[in-house]
């Protein structure tokens, strides 16, 4: 295939490029961009694409290619590295910081819930909590074994209704 045969191949597939492109960058600009970094790569690797082989796939293929190196080096762009004898990443996702605010407000919605719990269901789940056996919290509070064990799933299902907001929290 001549120079010329090539380019007006690219031509009539550049098109079908665009929504592509779109779709990897989410901007316009980038993708304009992409798109004529991935035209670029094609026609300066002309005789590399092998007649008779599906034109739009192997410009699909270098386009994804490209996107993703442009998209590795913002990142190692982005990743600063100390140069302390620790060697620490600093802006690396997998490292947070937290103050001890959050907990401090689910221990108090914790602590509410439970003072707001019937004293009946409360002892049992406290001293379940606690570490006592089913068997001791029975002889403790003179009642059966299976009424303790209600009384304890009635508290947990009590607690978590009233702490929803915690469901996916940790």
């Amino acid at each position: 295939m001549t120079a010329l045969e090539f380019s007006c191949s690219i031509g009539k597939v550049a098109k079908a490029l665009k929504p592509f492109a779109m779709r990897l960058t989410k901007d316009a600009e980038d993708a304009n961009d992409l798109l004529q970094e991935t035209l670029l790569k094609a026609y300066t690797n002309r005789e590399k694409f092998a007649d008779g082989t599906n034109l739009k796939a192997w410009l699909y293929t270098i386009m994804k290619n490209t996107f993703i190196t442009n998209y590795q080096r913002v990142m190692r762009k982005n990743t600063f590295i100390d140069s302390t004898s620790n060697l620490h990443y600093l802006n690396s996702s997998n490292t947070m910081t937290q103050n001890l605010a959050y907990s401090t407000f689910a221990l108090e919605d914790i602590n509410d819930a439970l003072e707001s719990l019937d004293e009946v269901y409360r002892m049992p789940f406290v001293m379940y909590f606690r570490g006592f056996k089913y068997h001791e919290i029975a002889q403790k509070l003179q009642i059966p074994i299976g009424t303790v064990k209600n009384r304890i799933h009635i508290a947990r299902k009590e607690l978590k209704d009233s702490l929803k907001t915690y469901e996916h929290a940790y």
